[in-house]
């Protein structure tokens, strides 16, 4: 089996899902040797096999492989090519769903939970940088929540209240770290900031040093369960586990999960500015979308990182998205470069709350973890430690608040029905809503688009140099008509999320397979 191992060192950049770089791609430090010898791979029965090299992936295997679980990650690109590699690493206790919503959902002791277990996140990434000593800009900082309209004042006043309920520390503030008006803010404090890739190849190191295997370049394709042992098979070969985890920010194939979590992008800029007045606090406005801003130091320049302007994977203008996050920042902030742009997607759950535990309709010790909304980060390192206990055999108090089995007739319906009916009319509409193939003559340079060609769609792209690639415009997970991201120059599918580059390679799951190519002769 081939293993693509690499050798430890420093990078100067890390390639990632889309042409956009962010700053963590061009400043992270590599520690770890991957990989491992044919024989080990092949020929054993690991413990635990974990599809995904990103946080919840690495965290996961690590805490397993501390407990002495044998485990060998796959990772279908390279360790943090995903969102772990396009966060903007906020560590937060407060989450993108209020706790409000979720104390009204989930009730006053969910609420707690749920408080606990950003805690418990949060922490588990303090311990690893001291424990492992990791050089990855861990700061403490405190989040600022404000209100600038009537409206969203009474919305900051139950969220306070509530998360002082669920334990949380928070407290009201007269200031705010940003030159933006406003009328009320509360902090959280003890909230936290890292560089995302080196926390990231650091973990990878620790768990390579404990004796885990990494193989990257290694998607995983499909899986046999059998005298119970997952029989995976990878683009590399197959490899034999008692159980199977999932951290591959949305499982793959066909499965409830994609019906009740929403594939979202996020746009961000890295923003130089001519003063020196950086915030030096975590920072969100409540517009919808919500405006989130930090400060982080690349390469020893200072940085503004503001982001925001999310919508909907495949729909929307990504080009329009980031003309709007700049118009906003230029508005509020004296901008001497914008030297960073970039994208990330995340899910959206119905119900607020991440899936993490038991695979619904899965094989037998087959778990998966997603739907963690903007806080992947934390909630990527708190799903290790749920993971870590589920298959340990350890009970949690959280398994049941965050099991993917749950069902809340109520929590989240309304959007669950709105993303559903969404999906269902994209089968139909994007079938209709094409291009004449005579849009080709003028389709400019390194763009692409879904035109009609012979009685049937294609995705065509045109090169820089004047080449034409034709793919089938049909997504390979569910079927849905992929749409042209003009700004990562990507097909995206505005059902469930999965994203092929201009060759029609899967960059981001949920499909296995890559858009088929299309012979225009």
């Amino acid at each position: 089996m081939k293993t693509n191992s690499a050798d430890a060192s420093t990078t100067s950049f890390l390639a990632r899902d889309g042409i956009l770089s962010s700053p963590w791609q061009t400043s992270a430090v590599i520690q770890a040797q991957r990989g491992g010898r044919e024989d080990r791979v092949e020929t054993k029965v690991w413990d635990v096999l974990i599809a995904g090299g990103g946080i919840t992936g690495l965290t996961t295997a690590l805490l397993l492989q501390e407990a002495g679980i044998a485990c060998v990650v796959a990772e279908a690109h390279h360790l943090g090519f995903g969102t772990t590699g396009g966060t903007t690493s906020h560590i937060n206790t407060m989450l993108d769903t209020p706790y409000s919503t979720i104390e009204s959902d989930f009730g006053a002791e969910g609420a707690e939970l749920v408080g606990s277990a950003a805690r418990a996140g949060r922490d588990l990434i303090a311990r690893n940088v001291s424990t492992y000593q990791i050089a990855c800009d861990f700061e403490y900082k405190d989040g600022i929540l404000f209100a600038q309209t009537e409206e969203e004042v009474a919305q900051l006043d139950k969220i306070y209240e509530a998360s002082q309920r669920a334990g949380v520390a928070v407290e009201r503030v007269a200031t705010i770290p940003l030159p933006l008006p406003f009328m009320q803010a509360i902090k959280y404090t003890e909230q936290a900031q890292i560089h995302p890739l080196s926390y990231l190849y650091a973990l990878a190191d620790a768990f390579v040093k404990q004796g885990g295997v990494i193989l990257e370049k290694t998607r995983v394709e499909d899986t046999v369960h059998k005298d119970g042992i997952h029989h995976v098979q990878t683009s590399a070969g197959v490899v034999r586990a008692q159980q199977l985890v999932y951290a591959t920010h949305i499982p793959p194939g066909l499965n409830i999960l994609h019906l009740r979590c929403a594939p979202y992008r996020s746009y961000v800029l890295g923003v130089q500015l001519s003063s020196s007045n950086y915030p030096s606090e975590l920072a969100y406005d409540m517009q919808q979308p919500y405006h989130y801003f930090r400060s982080h130091h690349i390469n020893g320049k200072p940085y503004l990182i503001v982001g925001g302007a999310d919508h909907k994977t495949g729909h929307g203008d990504p080009h329009a998205a980031f003309q709007d996050l700049e118009v906003y920042t230029r508005k509020h902030f004296h901008v001497s470069s914008i030297d960073y742009r970039w994208s990330a997607q995340y899910f959206e759950p119905a119900d607020g709350l991440p899936y993490i535990g038991k695979l619904p309709g899965g094989d037998e010790n087959t778990y998966v973890a997603t739907g963690f909304s903007g806080n992947g980060i934390l909630m990527g390192s708190f799903s290790g430690l749920l993971l870590a206990d589920l298959i340990l055999g350890r009970e949690s108090p959280y398994e049941k608040l965050f099991s993917p089995q749950r069902i809340k007739p109520i929590a989240g319906f309304a959007n669950f029905v709105k993303e559903n009916a969404d999906v269902a009319y994209r089968f139909v509409a994007d079938r209709v809503a094409t291009e004449r193939l005579e849009a080709l003559v003028e389709l400019a340079p390194d763009t692409g688009a879904v035109v009609n060609y012979d009685s049937k769609q294609i995705a065509v792209y045109k090169s820089a140099a004047g080449a034409v690639i034709a793919l089938s415009p049909v997504c390979t997970h569910a079927g849905c008509i992929v749409t042209w991201n003009d700004a990562e120059k990507s097909w995206d599918c505005p059902c469930h999320g999965g994203r092929y580059d201009t060759n029609g390679r899967v960059l981001t799951g949920p499909p296995r397979k890559d858009l088929a190519i299309v012979p225009l002769t």
